[in-house]
């Protein structure tokens, strides 16, 4: 059965049911006549913007081929809403700092795979409903049998570095703990043979059972406090409007949403359940793929780096201050106190890579960005004079040209 909604459309009433629960601009764009100088055209229809990191598989990734699991369901998401969609790139790996800004920057509209509490970000971010569960998990050979924490006595378990799982075995002396950087090192030992189990991240762990491993080990995901939590689609909290048109169409994605989980390894074993006393730490972890360099995954090409602007070209700065600030932001990339064997992130050979070109380098490079490389822009975080006390700071650290390599 169709509705003639105007005078040159007709809409089924299914569709048109759609249309009124997402919303006013929706049905305007199917609803004015062809022709008429009012009419809303594609083009005048504003895009969801999402919040998205540009190398963050399984959840999200710049490569149009493989989206990832969160972009794909904000696809489907705008698809529904009569909406086209659009990305505002920006590492996650900053946790709460990304989402200050770019949602909270009025950068994009929402941003997907937020925890869902009112604890995250207090009032300032609102939460559609409820789109997955993530967890950490207990990868093993697929006929180990592991049912509980103790069934990991007397076993070598891979931890990640200041996870919960690794503040959740720390006091058990009866199993031996390997501590590892990421969720990739833990599958990597587990493979390898150094590991019997793999507690780590779950969704990164399927991923990579699925995409490198054949589907050859068993992911049980886990469930507690610091554990697992409900993940939804965070928005500013003057969104409510655009987020009770997301509410109105994600019932109708639940296939959708199922189907991309598995399509991205990020199903599991839910047979697991491991609960953490209310003694024990409990400390957020922003999924992320924890492999990516955030901070400067390349060195800047010379040909995208504008100059730096004269009103601070001259500008000096302080070290202390600004070794302060590095240590603190940047070394999880660039190694305390800038020291790094990676020579492509290693800003102690600034001066000896760019020579006068250095400071402009390091200015543009740092305020705008390289997001499809994983530098993200700071711009929006730090103050000049931040930048200088960062730059003064360096200036101190710089390798000599007969140290080098």
């Amino acid at each position: 059965m169709s509705v003639n909604v105007t005078g040159n459309f007709k809409v089924s009433c299914g569709k048109l049911y759609v249309l009124l629960r997402a919303g006013p601009l929706a049905l305007m764009a199917i609803l004015a006549p062809v022709g008429a100088s009012s009419s809303v055209d594609a083009d005048d229809i504003k895009p969801l913007r999402l919040c998205a990191d540009p190398t963050n598989l399984p959840y999200s990734s710049d490569d149009a081929s493989e989206p990832g699991f969160y972009l794909e369901v904000g696809q489907a998401i705008g698809k529904a809403l009569g909406r086209p969609v659009t990305y505002n790139w920006y590492k996650t790996y900053f946790g709460k700092r990304s989402v200050r800004v770019t949602l909270l920057g009025k950068q994009c509209d929402a941003m997907m795979g937020l925890p869902l509490s009112d604890d995250f970000m207090g009032p300032a971010v609102i939460f559609s409903r409820k789109i997955s569960e993530q967890a950490y998990a207990l990868v093993t050979a697929k006929e180990q049998v592991v049912g509980s924490i103790e069934d990991l006595r007397g076993k070598r378990v891979a931890v990640q570095y200041q996870t919960t799982p690794q503040n959740l075995l720390a006091l058990r002396d009866d199993i031996e703990k390997v501590t590892v950087m990421s969720p990739d090192d833990g599958m990597k030992a587990l493979d390898l043979g150094t590991v019997e189990v793999a507690f780590v991240w779950g969704p990164t762990a399927g991923w990579l059972d699925k995409t490198q491993y054949q589907n050859r080990y068993k992911i049980r995901t886990v469930e507690g406090r610091g554990l697992s939590w409900d993940a939804a689609i965070g928005f500013a909290k003057t969104s409510v409007e655009l987020r009770d048109q997301v509410d109105a169409v994600l019932p109708g994605l639940d296939q959708t949403i199922g189907d991309l989980a598995t399509k991205y390894g990020l199903t599991g074993d839910t047979s697991t359940r491991l609960l953490v006393s209310e003694n024990s730490s409990s400390l957020f972890v922003l999924p992320t793929a924890a492999t990516e360099v955030p901070f400067a995954a390349h060195s800047p090409s010379v040909n995208v780096i504008a100059k730096e602007s004269e009103a601070h070209a001259g500008d000096s700065g302080s070290t202390e201050a600004g070794r302060e600030i590095f240590n603190s932001t940047c070394a999880h990339c660039h190694g305390t106190d800038a020291v790094q064997g990676e020579r492509r992130i290693d800003l102690r050979r600034l001066q000896l890579r760019y020579g006068e070109n250095a400071r402009s380098t390091f200015w543009a490079t740092v305020r705008e960005g390289r997001p499809a490389k994983g530098m993200p822009a700071w711009k929006d975080v730090f103050t000049d004079e931040d930048l200088n006390n960062i730059y003064a700071y360096l200036t101190t650290v710089q390798a000599s040209a007969g140290s080098a390599n």
